[in-house]
C-alpha cells in the first residue's frame, strides 16, 4: 500500500462521529445539522431541468476539457464577476468540484525529485484536503497559523527562510474555511512577492467566493488582483465551484482557471487520471453560470440568516460577521473552563444542535492550535432553524 496513507489524519466529521459516541441528545429538541457546510437552500428548477435535458449526452464519452459552451460560459462569468479576460481553450478547465481538483491539482505540481522534501504551505486552521494532497503527493504540509488577534491574517514567521526555498505549493483560501476571512490587495501583493522569491505555485481556493453581504463589495479574487497589480497569472491558479454559489453540491462542478503552462500540464495529469465531467453536469453547469439572479437570492438569504442570527450568538460567544462565507467562527472564551469539544458535545446531548469544534480544523504550529476553543457554526439551515438553533446556542452558553 501507498506508506503516505498512513500519515493521513481522520476527517473532520470522522473525528466528530467518534466525539459523539455514546452522547443520547435530549428528544425533546428537534436535531438541526449546523456542522457540515453543505448547503441546504432548495436547488433552482432551471438548473434541474437542464440536468435533465442534457441527459442525452450520456450516449457520449465526454472529454476530459469540457464542451467549449461550458468553458465560454466560465470565461464570461468571470469576465463579469472580476474583469478578466481569459481564454477559455488555455486557461479554463472545468472539474468536479473544487475538492477533486484541489488533490489532484498536488499530485500534478508537487516535484519531488529536487534533492529535498517539496513543503505545501496552508493556512491553519484549514480545509484537510490540503493536508492530505501534499502527504499523497510526497510532501510535507507546514501550517502558517491564521490568529484572531492578527485578524486571520497569515504568520508567515512561522517558515524559516530555509523552510520557504522547500515551499513548491501554497494553498490559499479566500473567503477562508472556517474564519470566513478575505484576503485584500495588500494580503495578495505580499503573496505574491514571496511566491516570486521562492518560485512557488499558488493555488486560491475561492469556493466561497459568492456568498457575501456587500453587493457593492464582493471578495476579491486571486486573478482579480493580480491583474489589479499588472501581474501575469504566472504560477497562479485559482479554484470555484458551483455548490454553494448555486446550491448544487451534488452536481460535484467547478473549474480551475490561470497559469496555461500549468493548465496544459494539469489537463494531461486529468486525462490519466479520468476524471471528465459528465455531459448533464456540463449542460447544467452552463445554465448555473449564465444566470446570477437565482445566486443573488441564494447571497440574500444567508444575509437575512447572519443579520438575524451573529447578535443573539454574539451576546454567549465571541463572534462577530465574517468578511464573507456562511460560517460563523465562535470562540468560547467567554465561558467558564470549557473546551471546543466539550461544547460542542455538550450542546449535542443537552439541546440537540450539532457545530464543529474549531480544533478539528487545524494543526499544532509554533505551539498553538489556532483553532482551539472555537467552533464553527454552518448557518446552512432555513432561517427558522438557524434561528432556533442560535436561541438553544445561547440558552446552553448562559447555563455555562
Amino acid at each position: 500500500m501507498n506508506p503516505h496513507l498512513a500519515q493521513l489524519q481522520p476527517y473532520p466529521f470522522e473525528k466528530l462521529r467518534a466525539l459523539f459516541a455514546g452522547v443520547t441528545p435530549n428528544p425533546q429538541y428537534k436535531e438541526i445539522k449546523l456542522s457540515i457546510g453543505e448547503p441546504q437552500h432548495p436547488t433552482p428548477p432551471f438548473i434541474m431541468e437542464a440536468l435533465a435535458g442534457g441527459l442525452k449526452g450520456l450516449a457520449s464519452y465526454p472529454t476530459t476539457q469540457g464542451i467549449p459552451a461550458l468553458r465560454q460560459a466560465i470565461a464570461a462569468w468571470n469576465q463579469r464577476r472580476y474583469g478578466l479576460e481569459l481564454n477559455p481553450e488555455t486557461e479554463i478547465l472545468p472539474v468536479n468540484g473544487s475538492r477533486e481538483a484541489l488533490f489532484s491539482f498536488a499530485q500534478t505540481v508537487i516535484d519531488p525529485s529536487r534533492g529535498y522534501v517539496p513543503l505545501v504551505a496552508s493556512p491553519n486552521p484549514f480545509y484537510q484536503i490540503y493536508e492530505g494532497a501534499a502527504y499523497l503527493a510526497g510532501a510535507e504540509p507546514r501550517f502558517l497559523n491564521n490568529l484572531p488577534e492578527n485578524n486571520f491574517a497569515f504568520d508567515y514567521d512561522t517558515l524559516s527562510p530555509e523552510e520557504w526555498a522547500r515551499v513548491q505549493l501554497f494553498y490559499v483560501c479566500s473567503p477562508g474555511n472556517p474564519t470566513g476571512k478575505v484576503l485584500s490587495l495588500d494580503d495578495w501583493k505580499t503573496l505574491f512577492a514571496l511566491s516570486d522569491k521562492y518560485g512557488f505555485i499558488i493555488a486560491s481556493d475561492e469556493c466561497y467566493s459568492e456568498i457575501f453581504f456587500d453587493e457593492a463589495n464582493p471578495p476579491l479574487g486571486g486573478l482579480q488582483a493580480a491583474k489589479l497589480l499588472g501581474r501575469s497569472n504566472e504560477r497562479l491558479v485559482a479554484f470555484s465551484s458551483l455548490s454553494k454559489r448555486s446550491n448544487v453540491p451534488g452536481m460535484r462542478s467547478g473549474f480551475v482557471a490561470g497559469d496555461a503552462a500549468i493548465l496544459k500540464k494539469f489537463l494531461l495529469y486529468r486525462t490519466y487520471h479520468g476524471c471528465a465531467m459528465a455531459p448533464p453536469v456540463q449542460t447544467a453547469s452552463v445554465a448555473a453560470w449564465n444566470d446570477e439572479a437565482h445566486v443573488l437570492d441564494n447571497r440574500n438569504q444567508y444575509r437575512e440568516k447572519f443579520a438575524a442570527c451573529t447578535p443573539l450568538i454574539g451576546e454567549v460567544l465571541s463572534t462577530a460577521m465574517p468578511d464573507a462565507s456562511f460560517y460563523l467562527w465562535a470562540k468560547v472564551d467567554k465561558l467558564a473552563r470549557i473546551s471546543d469539544t466539550e461544547f460542542a458535545r455538550g450542546l449535542l446531548e443537552h439541546y440537540n444542535v450539532t457545530v464543529l469544534p474549531g480544533s478539528f480544523f487545524a494543526r499544532e504550529a509554533n505551539g498553538v492550535n489556532p483553532g482551539a476553543n472555537f467552533i464553527r457554526i454552518a448557518l446552512v439551515a432555513s432561517l427558522s432553524e438557524c434561528l432556533d438553533a442560535s436561541n438553544r446556542i445561547r440558552q446552553f452558553a448562559q447555563q455555562l
